[in-house]
């Protein structure tokens, strides 16, 4: 029996442990969401990753003294497991009186962890603050589409039937939409991203794809399963030379997500915008 989302922390009062615990990371496997779009694990027909960036990650020096950092987690795309998320958060919190001998021993701690629960490698990259503030914040690239006149009427119930394109017509092209919103399919809580198509293949309507962003606003999914739909509606429409789509989510419990899938290979640009 595969554990699933209903069992874990997700919408239930938890003890907030601050003393190393990786038993509290919650795997939930891909397999039945893959399922559900047609996928298995031995055909995925993209490649990509997620990156999760944590905001709330401490522990301490041998001195006893604290240390902050950003930390950034990269999940291959066809791991076996996602992490479900109040238990990253948990575990994350019991870092908070555990001495680590440098940043270096904590860094293979939680690529070990991690990679034990998604059953596939971690990569862990641990930024200070100074770094992320050089970084700076970032403009998404392309073509906004929010300020399109459109009428919508759908938003729950996402349709590659409202997305449209000139087959006549091939371009290289970036769209991005910040009005990318679902629900948490267990607790219910509003997921806020910006999302960005970039592709070569027949001209899609920018006002279709508008109405469907917004038509998984009150839709149920994990983020990575929405991008993954997303992908394949795109893919399946515009049979591109190219495609690749990702999504910036907005942090909840100090972590945000941010799925990548694509034709090629994926090389993520993690700096974080405005809303991050």
């Amino acid at each position: 029996m595969h554990p699933a989302a209903e069992d874990s922390p997700l919408g239930k009062s938890s003890e907030y442990l601050d003393t190393y615990t990786p038993s509290l990371l919650f795997p939930i496997p891909r397999a039945p969401k893959w399922a559900e779009l047609g996928l298995a694990a031995e055909n995925l027909p993209y490649r990509g990753v997620d990156v999760w960036n944590c905001y709330e990650l401490s522990w301490l020096l041998p001195s006893g003294k604290p240390v902050v950092a950003v930390g950034e987690f990269v999940i291959p795309a066809d791991s076996p497991n996602i992490v479900e998320s109040k238990s990253f958060k948990l575990y994350l919190n019991s870092l908070n009186q555990t001495v680590f001998a440098d940043r270096e021993v904590l860094r293979q701690t939680l690529a070990r962890d991690l990679s034990a629960a998604t059953g596939a490698p971690v990569a862990v990259r641990l930024r200070s603050l100074g770094e992320v503030q050089e970084q700076g914040v970032a403009a998404l690239p392309g073509q906004c589409i929010d300020e399109l006149d459109v009428t919508i009427g759908r938003y729950g119930q996402p349709s590659a039937e409202l997305l449209r394109c000139d087959p006549a017509r091939r371009v290289e092209q970036v769209l991005h939409s910040h009005l990318l919103k679902s629900n948490c399919p267990v607790t219910g809580q509003p997921d806020w991203g910006s999302l960005v198509v970039d592709y070569h293949g027949p001209a899609l309507d920018p006002a279709s794809l508008l109405a469907y962003v917004v038509s998984f606003r009150q839709h149920a999914d994990f983020h990575e399963q929405c991008v993954e739909r997303i992908f394949l509606d795109l893919l399946r429409l515009l049979e591109p030379g190219r495609l690749t789509v990702y999504a910036r989510y907005v942090r909840r419990g100090g972590l945000d997500i941010n799925p990548w899938r694509s034709t090629g290979a994926v090389v993520a640009d993690n700096r974080r915008l405005a809303r991050q």
